[in-house]
């Protein structure tokens, strides 16, 4: 029988006001045990989410029907009291997804696998030494042994990639080492490399930064990267044919060229199309310090103050509702090149998360 909750949902696609908050994502430190090359949060001091902020959100979640919340950051494991924060929302009958870079998996196995539903670890490498470099730790071997005791344990485990100059030549490898660790699924997504307002203060302009930005290692690929890029493609596609059949490679043949046309680009050898999304009807994010954003990549709209203002009020703030009209309006122009877009038509909304 399907949930009310679920059907509740589907006024949000209708108008741009939300009835109700399928997706939950709570920032819950910008603290990080990582130092990515593509990323500057972990240069931030660690702050963490205030646990009355948490008390308020999970009475929120319950009122606005939320069906999963995740769990990010920073390293949401460094919140020194996310198992409990995570048991809060489970028992306002949200289920707990966690995304981590899964550093301290092994250590603290026992609380996820008590406290968590579905996991999702960033996965870059398929060595110890490309790992290091791109993340600025040597931890590799210490998140696949994690991943395998938790795996074992039952928890469904996906691993998403951000492919970049670095690393795309792994991309075979990165899926065998995954799966060997216990994932049910491995994904890729491009490097992000025009956005202010995803992974941490990394651009001084309030606004987008042209895509003609200074390519390293750790951006988009060049000219001369393409051709290989292209023959990669089409070797996973014929050596890992099984595993696109049945799913474990979460994107189709067909959508990981699309990434080839998102490198391609803004170097004017091809024509990207933007994603399909709809998160900001879906979804919200809620930041350490009570920030609000529609999702990960467009900016804040306002921010939940010791004030009482509740998430359900504050959803449908004039400025958030600006938001969604903008976007949907195609006048946002983040959303063209977004690399990591989430869209639910009303069949999926219905399914749930």
């Amino acid at each position: 029988m399907l949930k009310l909750n679920h059907l509740r949902s589907l006024p949000n696609l209708m108008s741009d006001q939300l009835h109700t908050l399928p997706l939950l994502v709570l920032y819950l430190t910008d603290g990080c045990n990582s130092k990515c090359a593509m990323c500057d949060i972990w240069k931030a001091p660690r702050r963490n989410m205030d646990l009355g902020l948490v008390e308020r959100l999970a009475a929120s979640s319950q009122k606005l029907g939320t069906q999963l919340v995740l769990l990010s950051g920073g390293e949401a494991m460094q919140h020194p009291e996310w198992p409990s924060i995570a048991q809060q929302f489970r028992a306002a009958g949200s289920k707990i997804w966690l995304l981590t870079n899964g550093l301290l998996l092994r250590k603290q196995a026992d609380e996820v696998i008590a406290h968590v539903d579905t996991l999702t670890v960033s996965l870059d490498a398929a060595t110890p030494e490309l790992y290091a470099k791109i993340r600025g730790v040597d931890g590799l071997d210490l998140i696949l042994e994690g991943m395998r005791i938790i795996s074992e344990a039952g928890i469904p485990i996906s691993t998403r990639t951000t492919l970049m100059r670095a690393n795309f030549r792994q991309m075979p490898q990165i899926v065998d080492r995954a799966l060997w660790a216990g994932a049910r699924q491995v994904s890729f997504l491009a490097v992000d490399t025009v956005n202010p307002f995803a992974f941490g203060p990394r651009f001084e302009q309030d606004d987008m930064i042209p895509l003609n930005v200074p390519v390293n290692e750790f951006g988009g690929l060049t000219a001369d990267d393409l051709p290989e890029f292209g023959a990669m493609l089409d070797e996973l596609e014929h050596t890992h044919a099984a595993q696109f059949a049945d799913g474990r490679i979460a994107e189709s043949p067909a959508k990981l060229r699309r990434l080839y046309d998102y490198f391609a680009e803004p170097l004017g050898l091809g024509e990207f199309e933007g994603p399909r999304c709809n998160a900001p009807h879906i979804s919200a994010v809620v930041n350490w310090d009570g920030r609000l954003q529609p999702c990960y990549f467009l900016p804040s709209w306002g921010k939940l103050n010791g004030d009482g203002v509740a998430l359900e009020d504050a959803l449908n703030d004039p400025a958030a509702v600006a938001l969604r009209t903008a976007y949907r309006n195609g006048e946002r122009a983040e959303c063209a090149r977004c690399v990591c877009p989430l869209y639910r038509g009303p069949r999926a909304l219905i399914r749930g998360f």
